[in-house]
């Protein structure tokens, strides 16, 4: 289905190895399967290499700045002296399996909500074929573990009930960031991207397009603050505040419309789901959906309230 905006589903293996590929390309070194242990640093302290650990030997490389896009809970920004963790509040935890021999939809992602099945989360469905897609969970932080219950054990009830016959090829399982950017992005000689910089979306999780916008600001950064010779926090700033304008002051808002949405029943999801299914897909966006719903459920005016102060409209 053709509708402007709606984005696209990736194969990560591929879209990875390509973004590899061009940096090899552009003259990047490629180094796989190596581990980052520590940052160096020199005698004023700003951070001047790394020391990572490659085929059962240890190494320092030195560089005049450094990128961090080490994922969620970032080790080589605590290394630098920045506070990477998160409030548990603020971290889905996931789980997804690859699975064969499915009856979908191959052109509609399926998207299931309820607080049964994935309490403070939901459960997708992403098409990478006519009978194959990702399936997966992610749940709140605060919620996983309770009643003895994880997110591996939410998707294993779901796929059970869904895709009894479905055959499971690969799984992987993690930890995403659904709160707000992390305050500090830079330290001497450092600046810190992606998941690592608490980059992922505070609704959905996503995180591709939201790294590619920090990883590209830092690179531009970087690059003004070398040709420039001064790679300390007060000059890589410059990275800070430009993720805070273009993208990092609509998290904010995001995430006061999540943790008030948070407060809806299942009953008021699927009130809303209810007047949505009679939406054209081209017109549905959150102010749309909103005006819709109360065109169609007017006594919900007093219910969403609270929506309307956190800024949907």
């Amino acid at each position: 289905m053709d509708v402007a905006d709606a984005g696209y589903v990736l194969e990560r293996k591929v879209f990875d190895r390509t973004l590899t590929e061009m940096a090899g390309n552009e003259g990047a070194d490629i180094i796989v399967k190596a581990r980052a242990t520590n940052v160096t640093k020199d005698n004023k302290g700003s951070v001047n290499g790394i020391t990572f650990r490659y085929a059962g030997r240890d190494y320092t490389s030195k560089a005049k700045v450094v990128i961090a896009a080490d994922g969620i809970e970032s080790k080589v920004g605590r290394w630098a002296g920045i506070d990477t963790t998160h409030d548990l509040r603020d971290i889905d935890v996931c789980a997804q399996y690859l699975i064969s021999k499915i009856d979908i939809e191959p052109e509609y992602c399926d998207f299931y909500v309820g607080r049964e099945i994935a309490p403070r989360g939901y459960i997708w469905v992403f098409p990478k074929g006519p009978d194959i897609a990702n399936v997966g969970v992610g749940i709140g932080g605060t919620v996983s573990g309770k009643g003895g219950k994880l997110a591996i054990d939410y998707l294993n009830e779901f796929v059970k009930r869904k895709f009894p016959e479905g055959k499971i090829l690969g799984q992987v399982v993690g930890a995403v960031p659904v709160g707000d950017s992390l305050p500090q992005l830079v330290a001497d000689g450092i600046l810190i991207i992606g998941d690592a910089a608490h980059h992922s979306d505070p609704i959905s999780g996503g995180g591709i397009a939201n790294a590619m916008y920090s990883g590209m600001f830092a690179a531009e950064t970087a690059v003004d603050c070398l040709n420039k010779g001064d790679v300390s926090a007060q000059a890589l700033k410059v990275y800070e505040e430009r993720w805070d304008k273009e993208v990092g002051k609509h998290f904010k808002r995001v995430c006061r419309i999540r943790d008030e949405a948070l407060k809806f029943s299942d009953e008021m999801f699927d009130r809303c789901a209810a007047v949505l299914n009679r939406m054209p897909p081209e017109k549905v966006n959150m102010p749309t959906i909103f005006k819709t719903v109360l065109k169609h459920q007017p006594r919900l005016l007093l219910e969403l309230r609270h929506l309307i102060l956190a800024g949907w409209v």
